[in-house]
């Protein structure tokens, strides 16, 4: 997994005023912890957290905060702006190597699925996954292969195998599938409905009859 070095300054004053003019300068406020210890009010400039959240991968932090040492660390939540989508707060997790911790892991899909060619849409059910592990056996992601999938099949939680890793997700949830487009799905499903390409065909030499 990628450690990127993170800069933060401790911020000594966490009023709603001081908040936002650290907001008006691009510094985001935020917050690291770690087990037993006090959590301590940093924050960080906007384009060096960027790295950190808009990614499909999950990265570690280097977080070296100024007058308090250095600490790795992992981000473990974020708060966006409902209306202009900027990050307004994050937290950072200090993480200890003997220490199992729970987080989200995104979820890539490698392959297009047979399904998909046959006629079929593809529908993902779940982005990230729920695990819990050591920080040494942290992925940067949950690689899925779905290439093989033909149309009806899908993939489970139950489905996956991972090493030194505890999935917290429930095992019945789905996470991809691949089924018939909605419109044909439904006119499958009517009682005494003829397949859906027979009647466009049907209805085709009808309309020639007539002309």
């Amino acid at each position: 997994m990628q450690e990127i070095t993170l800069s933060a300054k401790k911020r000594e004053l966490t009023t709603k005023g001081a908040v936002n003019q650290l907001r008006r300068d691009s510094q985001i406020p935020g917050i690291f912890y770690i087990k037993g210890s006090t959590p301590v009010s940093i924050s960080v400039h906007e384009n060096a957290l960027r790295p950190f959240v808009y990614t499909s991968e999950t990265h570690l932090a280097k977080l070296e905060i100024e007058g308090e040492g250095t600490h790795q660390a992992i981000l473990k939540d974020v708060q966006f702006d409902p209306v202009t989508d900027r990050v307004i707060h994050f937290d950072f997790l200090g993480l200890s190597a003997d220490q199992k911790l729970e987080l989200q892991i995104p979820i890539v899909f490698n392959g297009q699925p047979i399904g998909v060619r046959d006629g079929g849409v593809i529908q993902h059910n779940l982005h990230k996954l729920d695990i819990e592990c050591l920080p040494i056996n942290i992925p940067d992601h949950i690689a899925l292969e779905i290439g093989h999938l033909k149309l009806g099949d899908s993939i489970h939680v139950r489905d996956l195998k991972l090493e030194n890793i505890t999935i917290k997700t429930p095992a019945e949830v789905s996470i991809v599938a691949v089924s018939l487009p909605r419109a044909q799905a439904e006119a499958a499903a009517e009682p005494g409905a003829a397949p859906a390409e027979p009647e466009v065909i049907s209805k085709g030499k009808q309309e020639e009859e007539e002309d």
